[in-house]
């Protein structure tokens, strides 16, 4: 993707950095077609990091307007998208990273936070961070408001067997 953003682990060496997002016109559009958007007229995206363990806590707020297709009627329509997400990172060979250990079974705590996710180095991309978060926010199956779906079955074909009692409770 064109749009990047690189930041450093060492930078939160002197306390939290905040940075605002706001990809521009071509870049909007490379997010659009990549999430299967019809198209993204404002997007922005406020982050903050703070040092963690030997990685980063991120916390961020994302906002703007997608344009999708609504599933039901077909019809365009643009959605406000509002979304507050917080995550962890370490780098690579972090001795905080999660095991990968694929043997055993896995246990899962809902109430637990999520594991940090592991860079490939110690350069943490906003702009992957944030088209990641944007994809998560995104309706999946977007329904335009006001849109209804009513089910009107077929007429249901009558079975041999239907016919059948009918033919004998006429011929009585």
């Amino acid at each position: 993707m064109s749009w990047s953003h690189p930041l450093s682990l060492a930078e939160l060496s002197r306390g939290a950095v905040s940075v605002r997002l706001e990809p521009d016109e071509a870049q909007r559009k490379v997010l659009a077609k990549s999430l299967g958007l019809v198209s993204m007229p404002s997007m922005s995206i406020q982050l903050t990091l703070r040092p963690w363990l030997d990685g980063a806590e991120i916390t961020g707020r994302l906002s703007g307007v997608v344009e999708q297709v609504c599933g039901i009627s077909l019809d365009r329509f643009e959605q406000p998208l509002e979304a507050e997400f917080d995550l962890r990172v370490v780098p690579a060979g972090s001795l905080n990273a999660p095991s990968e250990s694929g043997a055993g079974e896995i246990e899962l705590d809902l109430d637990a936070p999520d594991p940090p996710d592991v860079l490939e180095g110690d350069v943490v991309d906003l702009a992957a961070v944030a088209a990641e978060q944007l994809s998560l926010a995104v309706d999946p199956f977007p329904r335009k408001p006001g849109a209804t779906f009513e089910y009107v079955p077929d007429k249901p074909e009558e079975s041999p067997f239907a016919v059948l009692r009918k033919l004998k409770g006429e011929g009585e």
